[in-house]
């Protein structure tokens, strides 16, 4: 296996102790709620990159912080009086990474409590910060720049499969679908591809469009970046192998777990660098001092495996600027 690029690095140096810290140590751990739009099954190895972020910043769960981790599993309508109950209880930091709605629903909560987050659109745009480099309120983090590679997914999966035409497109209405769904019908024809939008916010939603996939005519698959979809990411291997189809997702854990290709940043590695902005705002460290970190490394990953299955040949292009090949 080829070893992947390393995702970025933050800038180093941890805050001076604060009164969080030390009422940490006298026995009044903070809380830090930790939300997710992912369902708690699929989404394991993210609490452990998390918390591998916190350690690095001298904090340890169960030690002097306490994590309260709240997965909605797609219910995204919960994020109001989920964020409403961690404000009226004032916790510490409320952590949400890898998620733009989420996010979007603590700012909107709180301008007081410190927020870290980890979103796929422009933090400025989103309302989360006044600028990148200053975000000059209570929330700081990180942009992983889901938005911007949408198009280049796109033409990876034409370099993949040059004569598809048929692309079917699937988001999460719940969250900011419409950006994608525009970036691609703005892409799509300047490849010769034609895309039909599917929406599915839960995972029955997700069987529903396969079955409407496997009725009308469909050359490839692409599925948006989603939280939720990221945790069902062994439904859509299966679903996709049943069927046969070819589909390309935004995060290498989907072809770890037998996706076909993915172009994106390092998740993981994302919610590990929010654990340590938590922990540098916990021993001090102010939000709006704190800049956005931009994602500046992006990896694709390809799966010879199941691209055998399907009786795809990829192109020595392809693999030749691969960062991972799966085989």
């Amino acid at each position: 296996m080829i070893l992947r690029r390393e995702f970025i690095t933050l800038l180093g140096g941890a805050a001076a102790a604060c009164p969080l810290a030390a009422r940490a140590q006298q026995g009044a751990l903070p809380v830090i709620g930790f939300v997710s739009g992912a369902s708690r099954e699929m989404a394991a190895d993210r609490p452990t990159a998390f918390r591998k972020g916190l350690s690095e910043s001298g904090f340890v769960e169960g030690q002097n912080v306490t994590v309260e981790y709240h997965w909605l599993g797609g219910r995204y309508d919960q994020l109001p009086s989920l964020m409403s109950d961690l404000v009226r209880r004032r916790v510490a930091v409320i952590a949400s990474a890898g998620d733009d709605q989420a996010a979007r629903a603590a700012k909107a909560a709180t301008a007081t409590i410190p927020i870290v987050f980890g979103v796929s659109e422009d933090p400025v745009k989103l309302g989360l910060v006044a600028s990148l480099a200053r975000p000059g309120g209570n929330a700081t983090g990180f942009n992983f720049f889901v938005g911007e590679l949408v198009a280049k997914r796109l033409g990876l999966l034409h370099d993949l499969m040059p004569k598809a035409v048929q692309v079917a497109v699937l988001v999460n209405p719940a969250t900011n679908a419409e950006a994608t769904v525009r970036t691609l019908s703005e892409a799509a024809p300047a490849l010769g591809l034609q895309i039909r939008v599917l929406k599915a916010s839960t995972s029955r939603e997700i069987e529903a469009a396969f079955a409407t996939i496997a009725r009308e005519p469909t050359d490839a698959l692409f599925i948006g970046n989603d939280a939720f979809f990221a945790s069902r990411r062994l439904q859509f291997a299966i679903l996709a192998a049943r069927q046969g189809i070819a589909a390309t997702h935004s995060s290498r854990e989907a072809v770890e777990a037998g996706g076909l290709m993915s172009y994106g940043t390092d998740i993981i590695d994302m919610y590990r660098l929010v654990g340590v902005y938590v922990g540098r705002i916990l021993k001090g460290a102010k939000p709006a001092d704190l800049p956005v970190v931009q994602s500046t490394k992006f990896e694709l990953v390809i799966n010879l495996i199941t691209a055998k299955a399907l009786g795809l040949t990829v192109p020595p292009t392809l693999l030749a600027i691969a960062d991972e090949i799966i085989e």
